[in-house]
């Protein structure tokens, strides 16, 4: 982003006058400061006009400086010396550049040059992205023809950027706004970076799997997902399936899968966007369409849910008992908004509380080499040593993350010691309670306390998870949840927000690394790591 080397405000890109700064001495650069800058090589320099003044403008290897020129002063004066101080962006900031013209309404096509319009990402504020522009004036067309060559020249050199996309879109995403937003907020931005964009709009649950599975992906440097949760988990499973496909895997019998071949881009536009929020650090259209566009790749882990001897699918987290409960429950009222649909549900379900009666056994997560080593070479529950543990009884909610699970209502994360790629899931138990402290629990979610400071509560870290249900007390009840298309043997989990109907034990493995993401690692606003009694 433009940094002055005396870390003032840049009223170029601000659009506004900068404000005069106190009377201090300038602070002189560091010698590591100036062994950085007499390192890089001058491509070009020359005078533009910036802000409302002429500056002598320098672009080289890494970075376009500028300084503006003043008449000589005696040396001495501070305010003077504030001025004139020099600022500068990194290149690698500046995601398109333009010509700038002054164009008439008889002047269609072309008009008067002004100069050069370079186009930046900046950062705004934690975690947030923003988009802005800096103009360099100069009325010389053969003046800026040769510096609006050697940015087109350098912007081509960065090879991670997308060139071609294919945009998948949910017009039924929370209030189906998601048509909307591509065209007010993400297109605009696409195109003005010159990507190519080929645009499907989803037509039905699992359009995304049956297109990914045939369509011709050669041409794109990557995939976008316009959507909430459910459709942002259905392009990652998409592209994991397609992954394996192509490299002649057997899924069902799958132990270490195949990365997916292009990176995935999510732009939120659901209803809690758990999987951008967590993977951005915030909910932001345009954050998350400026890591697309600046090609910022996030590896991160990606579980596998099956049943014996079969795939059921690829995601990031999931939720039994209650929250699996909730979410069968809001698929019954999908006429109603998707707040008010949420809020039924999860009164309806507190109030008809009950547990689940199963066995669970885990793999505790052992970071050392040799048995990570062992498990990506895909070493079965029977052919692995490491020592497994079993709790059984009755769980109100069973978690399975792999990632923090950000969102509105649970800004610290429904898993808030879990990263993006380390390579372990969190495993986290609701044991039976009275309604009333399950609820205390609930809430603790949207304040800053522990959420897990609770007797019943257990958190463990692991990379492997097998939930067998015990008996049939928490199947479906057709008299008290009648169900179109649900099973009465079938047991509800919530997976990435979409239901998944499953009438036996569940085995998740944690993948560490297996999809690349647009974006990058979140900052960690966290002082310490949450903790539980029984860690």
């Amino acid at each position: 982003m433009p940094r002055s080397r005396r870390s003032s405000r840049v009223s170029a890109l601000e659009g506004g006058r900068e404000e005069e700064a106190a009377a201090v001495p300038p602070a002189p650069l560091t010698s590591a400061q100036q062994t950085e800058a007499a390192a890089e090589q001058t491509v070009l320099r020359g005078i533009f006009e910036i802000g409302r003044g002429s500056c002598d403008v320098v672009l080289s290897e890494r970075a376009l400086r500028w300084r503006p020129i003043q008449p000589e002063r005696p040396t001495g004066d501070s305010k003077y010396d504030m001025l004139c101080k020099e600022e500068f962006i990194e290149l690698k900031d500046i995601f398109s550049v333009k010509l700038k013209r002054r164009c008439s309404v008889k002047q269609q096509r072309s008009g008067t040059l002004l100069g050069i319009t370079l186009f930046i990402c900046l950062k705004k504020e934690q975690n947030k992205l923003k988009d802005s522009t800096l103009d360099l004036i100069n009325l010389s067309e053969d003046h800026c023809d040769i510096w609006f060559r050697q940015f087109k020249k350098i912007l081509e050199g960065f090879s991670n950027r997308p060139k071609s996309l294919k945009i998948l879109l949910n017009p039924q995403s929370h209030k189906k706004e998601a048509i909307q937003i591509y065209d007010e907020k993400v297109e605009p931005l696409l195109k003005l970076a010159g990507i190519k964009t080929d645009v499907t709009i989803t037509e039905y649950e699992g359009h995304a799997v049956s297109l990914l599975k045939e369509c011709e992906l050669q041409g794109f440097d990557g995939v976008v997902c316009v959507g909430g949760d459910g459709s942002a988990s259905e392009v990652a499973h998409a592209l994991l399936l397609r992954a394996q496909k192509n490299a002649g895997m057997d899924t069902d019998g799958i132990l270490t899968p195949v990365r997916a071949q292009l990176p995935l881009g999510l732009i939120p536009a659901g209803s809690t966007n758990v999987l951008a929020h967590s993977l951005h650090g915030i909910s932001h259209v345009v954050t998350a369409t400026l890591h697309i566009i600046m090609g910022h790749i996030q590896l991160v882990d990606v579980c596998t849910f099956s049943t014996t001897n079969k795939l059921l699918r690829f995601g990031f987290s999931a939720m039994f008992g209650f929250g699996g409960r909730t979410l069968a429950l809001a698929e019954k009222y999908r006429w109603m908004s998707p707040n008010r649909r949420k809020d039924f549900a999860v009164m309806k379900t507190l109030a008809k509380l009950k547990p689940e009666d199963c066995e669970i056994s885990f793999l505790p997560f052992n970071s050392s080499e040799d048995v990570q080593e062992r498990r990506a070479q895909g070493s079965p529950k029977s052919d692995c040593n490491d020592q497994w543990q079993m709790i059984q009884g009755q769980f109100l909610n069973v978690s399975i993350m792999a990632i923090p699970c950000l969102c509105s209502v649970a800004p610290r994360g429904l898993a808030p010691n879990t990263r993006l790629n380390n390579g372990s899931m969190a495993l986290i138990i609701a044991r039976n309670t009275s309604r009333p402290e399950f609820i205390k629990h609930l809430k603790r979610y949207a304040s800053v306390k522990n959420q897990f400071n609770f007797p019943f509560v257990e958190t463990y870290t692991v990379a492997e998870v097998i939930v067998h249900p015990r008996n049939n007390s928490s199947r479906y009840n057709p008299e008290e949840e009648p169900r179109e298309t649900a099973s009465e043997n079938s047991f509800p989990w919530n997976v990435d927000g979409d239901l998944m109907e499953v009438t036996s034990e569940v085995h998740v493995r944690l993948h560490p690394r297996l999809i690349s993401l647009y974006g990058r690692s979140i900052e960690d606003t966290n002082d310490s790591k949450v903790t539980c009694n029984c860690l």
